[in-house]
């Protein structure tokens, strides 16, 4: 990626959309290919709904969502209800990021990842398995 801007501010939403898209063009080709007309969407936080459905005790608890039928569980008889989409939370992930110190384009290209994964039809467990397994390999 890019350099990344040093924020002496709080980044916005179109600073954070701004990064998640260097994110994306940083994909591996059919990664890219796979999520094209995909909107990821920059949202303070989620909906109240969401926090409902998802039982989360705190908007903070969620960086990220991919809202969609995943790739695996469409047919070509899928009517699709709604449109696939990814959101990323700027606020829970600013927050993350004060947190861990960790660098901020990197906890947008991995929450942006974990949610492309959902759209591939990879569970929490699964993605957990792959990232351990990557951790072992460096």
């Amino acid at each position: 990626m890019t350099d990344a801007p040093r924020f002496t501010a709080p980044p916005t939403l179109a600073d954070l959309d701004a990064l998640a898209q260097e994110a994306l063009a940083t994909l591996p080709e059919p990664m890219r290919e796979a999520i094209e007309g995909v909107p990821i969407h920059i949202a303070e936080f989620p909906d109240e709904e969401t926090c409902a459905e998802m039982g989360l005790e705190s908007p903070f608890d969620l960086l990220g969502l991919y809202q969609g039928v995943a790739l695996t569980e469409k047919s070509v008889l899928h009517v699709p209800q709604d449109h696939d989409r990814v959101f990323l939370y700027r606020s829970p992930i600013l927050d993350y990021w004060c947190e861990t110190g960790e660098d901020l384009t990197h906890v947008i290209r991995h929450v942006l990842i974990h949610e492309i994964g959902h759209h591939f039809g990879l569970s929490d467990a699964d993605m957990e398995a792959i990232e351990a397994a990557d951790e072992d390999e460096s």
